[in-house]
């Protein structure tokens, strides 16, 4: 009998692994539906759904392994980056999706809670703050809307053997966005790898903006992470990422 693996839990979702599937649940059924809808939209691998019940999503498990892990060495080949990097423009480049993500003023009021309440609860140095939202806000500009994956995480892209996309999975927060914000997602804490990801991608890029989207999320997501049961603190993290910012 398969045993059941609880890979992620927190007050929002759960996602267990049973075998070679996986089982997401969300009390938001719209979330749901919006990634069921995404990755039947999306052009590019994504996880085969297998059946959809209110608040639970069960996909199949993908081949190959994750480009890597927050807080490690990327074991994955530049080869592979760079085939991430041309099935993420594919992404970027395709149809937009009906849902619509946050823009630049969304952005910048969360930037502007979020920061408030670092300082305000102590959580992290002023100077800290200081400086990456200023880098942050560089991020804050007009953009061409892209279908983003919106959480495009290391852990999120598979490659195999012959460093060929598997698959991409967890859609949750798809929807119109910046491309550039899927970029630094997916090269948070391994800036060494952003050049590999670009040779796939193409070089037009603003690498400036990158970073910029690199400390925005670092300073929006620093205290949710520490408020459900993650560590931005740990070696490679967020902590680390704010400040090579300095």
């Amino acid at each position: 009998m398969d045993e059941v693996e609880v890979v992620v839990a927190h007050s929002e979702r759960t996602t267990l692994r049973v075998g070679g599937m996986f089982l997401k649940v969300d009390a938001d059924r719209a979330r749901l539906d919006a990634e069921a809808e995404a990755m039947a939209a999306a052009p590019v691998p994504t996880p085969e759904v297998l059946w959809r019940k209110p608040s639970v999503l069960a996909v199949a498990a993908l081949p190959g392994t994750a480009l890597g892990r927050l807080g490690e060495p990327s074991p994955a080949s530049p080869a592979a980056w760079a085939r991430a990097g041309a099935v993420i423009r594919t992404l970027h480049e395709a149809p937009l999706p009906a849902r619509t993500g946050r823009g630049a003023d969304d952005w910048a009021a969360e930037l502007d809670r979020e920061c408030g309440l670092l300082l305000a609860r102590g959580i992290l140095p002023a100077d800290l703050v200081t400086r990456n939202r200023r880098v942050a806000e560089a991020a804050l500009r007009p953009w061409e809307p892209a279908f983003v994956h919106g959480d495009l995480q290391i852990t999120h892209v598979f490659v195999d053997a012959d460093d060929e996309v598997t698959g991409i999975i967890d859609w949750s927060e798809a929807a119109r966005g910046d491309a550039l914000f899927d970029l630094a997602t997916l090269t948070l804490g391994h800036e060494e790898r952003l050049d590999d990801l670009l040779t796939g991608y193409g070089t037009d890029v603003d690498p400036d903006i990158v970073r910029a989207w690199w400390s925005m999320r670092g300073l929006t997501a620093y205290r949710w992470l520490t408020e459900h049961g993650f560590d931005p603190a740990a070696p490679g993290c967020e902590l680390d990422v704010l400040r090579a910012a300095m």
